[in-house]
C-alpha cells in the first residue's frame, strides 16, 4: 500500500510540475518588502534558489525548508523566499528595482541550484551560500549554521557593533 501511495504522489508531482516547491515557501516578488518584514523581526531574508525539474530542490524544499517555514521559531528569524531561476516571474530585487529571476541569481553568483542564501534588509549576502545537496545527515546542521551567522551578523550591526 505505501509503494502504491509513493508511487501516485510521483505521477501527481509529475503531472503537476513544480507543485512541491510551490507551497510552503513563498516565491520571491519584492525583495525590498521581505527585507522589511525581515527587519521588523531582527531576522534574515532567506532566498532559496531552485529549478522546477530539479528533484535536489524538492528535496531540499520538503525535508528541510517546509517544516522550517511552519515552525514559530523560524519565523521568528527568518523570511524565507525561493527563486525559481529560470521563471519569467516578474520580481524586484532589495532595492525595489525591476529583476527577473535569473538575473538576480546571476548578481548574487547562483550558478548552481539548489543554492540557500541569507541577506540582510540592505540586501547583502552574508556569508557564502550553501550550494547543492550536500551530505543530507548534516545539511539541517549546515542550514542553521548559515542562518545562525546571518543572524549574528544582523544582530550584531543593529546593536551598533559594526
Amino acid at each position: 500500500m505505501k509503494q502504491m501511495l509513493a508511487w501516485i504522489a510521483r505521477i501527481v508531482a509529475w503531472a503537476l510540475p513544480g507543485t512541491a516547491l510551490a507551497c510552503g515557501v513563498p516565491q520571491a516578488q519584492d525583495l525590498r518588502q521581505d527585507a522589511r518584514a525581515a527587519e521588523a523581526i531582527n531576522g534574515v531574508v532567506l532566498v532559496a534558489f531552485v529549478g522546477e525539474y530539479c528533484g535536489y530542490c524538492e528535496r531540499v524544499m520538503n525535508e528541510f525548508l517546509l517544516p522550517m517555514s511552519e515552525d514559530p521559531q523560524y519565523r521568528q528569524k527568518v523570511v524565507m523566499r525561493q527563486v525559481e531561476t529560470r521563471s519569467r516571474r516578474p520580481l524586484r530585487d532589495f532595492h525595489g528595482r525591476a529583476s527577473s529571476p535569473q538575473q538576480f541569481a546571476r548578481q548574487h553568483g547562483i550558478r548552481v541550484v539548489p543554492s540557500i542564501a541569507v541577506f540582510d534588509r540592505q540586501g547583502r549576502m552574508l556569508g557564502k551560500p550553501l550550494v547543492g545537496l550536500t551530505l543530507v545527515d548534516y545539511y539541517g546542521l549546515y542550514l542553521d549554521d548559515l542562518i545562525n551567522a546571518g543572524l549574528s551578523q544582523v544582530r550584531e550591526n543593529a546593536s551598533g557593533g559594526g
